[in-house]
């Protein structure tokens, strides 16, 4: 990493004010790419020119795009079909669909050897988009996995009628995610790691208190477990409100918070005010509807305020609150990332 660009990210992960706040991100957005890596067909070489052209400081996957012409085009997703139709997509098969198929569902499992093949080509990827922008690798802990595997309606309704099942499905998913835990760990490829887990929509968690901390909170503890062992900072994502939820996800050993959705009723500047010294806050610009439909000057003035609530005394890797959407108008993205480097400068003017 280019010395300036790594400083800039440690101060503000040990809540320091560095030179500037961090700007972190992921880009769905295929104008951005068109506009960067126009021609472009090998996806790293495509991020890498993305991600360092809006000078995002880091970022936690590679996506490549599809073009919106790609009008119905099917494919496979790892757990699920899905469908994609102009800037859409949407699952249209999953692999469980019965109790039975509940209760029969296996899972070999996963070898260090094959995780140890995995982090040689994300340690391609992290040098590639050096020095410019840090790779962050990561995983979810398996929760997500499960019910994304039958949707959330037949994994509510087997919660109900096979319980010990899907702990099971659960406990087997978050081995597997331990095992890369574990391996990153040890290769110490970034001072952090990502774990995606969405649990929650606007105003609520999506599924009670005494559910998470039967079956999520454990598991996200377990993997959490090696990489705070080796020092590595954990980055926890789920999208929609985390207010009642913050202090288990501290004791889980979690470091940082993603994506921070305001519009879910997350208060970012009470959240800054009170776990500050605690948390790394990550995200937090609205990408629902601020960043797709508002104007340009309505965006820089939404990064000031950002800033005015959270960038204060470090902490703070600004970004969307999740990723750049595809429907966000190409004009508003680079105005944003703009705006992030120029009112991001420490002393803060906002």
């Amino acid at each position: 990493m280019d010395r300036r660009v790594y400083g800039r990210i440690m101060a503000a992960l040990t809540h320091q004010e560095p030179d500037r706040v961090p700007i972190w991100d992921l880009i769905d957005s295929w104008p951005t790419f068109e506009h960067f890596a126009s021609g472009e067909t090998d996806p790293i070489s495509a991020n890498v020119k993305v991600y360092n052209g809006l000078a995002i400081d880091l970022c936690r996957g590679l996506y490549m795009p599809a073009d919106p012409a790609s009008e119905g085009r099917q494919f496979d997703g790892g757990n699920h079909k899905s469908k994609m139709s102009g800037l859409t997509c949407w699952m249209v098969e999953y692999p469980i669909k019965t109790l039975d198929d509940v209760r029969a569902w296996r899972c070999d499992p996963l070898t260090e050897e094959q995780v140890w093949a995995e982090a040689e080509h994300i340690v391609r990827i992290r040098d590639a988009l050096a020095p410019q922008t840090m790779y962050v690798p990561g995983r979810g802990m398996g929760f997500h996995e499960a019910y994304g595997m039958m949707g959330l309606a037949p994994f509510c309704l087997a919660l109900h009628d096979a319980p010990e099942q899907i702990e099971r499905i659960i406990d087997t998913l978050n081995a597997r995610s331990c095992v890369h835990a574990k391996v990153y760990a040890e290769a110490n490829i970034c001072p952090m790691y990502f774990i995606g887990d969405d649990i929650a929509y606007k105003g609520r968690t999506m599924f009670s208190l005494q559910t998470l901390r039967e079956l999520f909170f454990p598991y996200l503890k377990r993997m959490c477990e090696p990489l705070v062992n080796a020092g590595i900072e954990v980055i926890y994502h789920t999208d929609g409100y985390i207010m009642d939820i913050i202090d288990d996800l501290l004791d889980c050993g979690v470091s940082g918070l993603n994506p921070l959705e305001p519009l879910a009723g997350n208060d970012i500047a009470a959240i800054k005010k009170r776990y500050g010294d605690n948390l790394v806050l990550v995200g937090g610009m609205d990408c629902s509807q601020l960043l797709p439909l508002g104007s340009p000057q309505d965006v820089r003035e939404g990064v000031k305020q950002l800033l005015r609530e959270a960038g204060h005394s470090g902490g703070l890797f600004i970004g969307s609150s999740s990723e750049i959407v595809p429907a966000t108008p190409l004009e508003n993205i680079l105005t944003f990332y703009e705006a992030c480097q120029e009112f991001g400068r420490y002393p803060l003017q906002v």
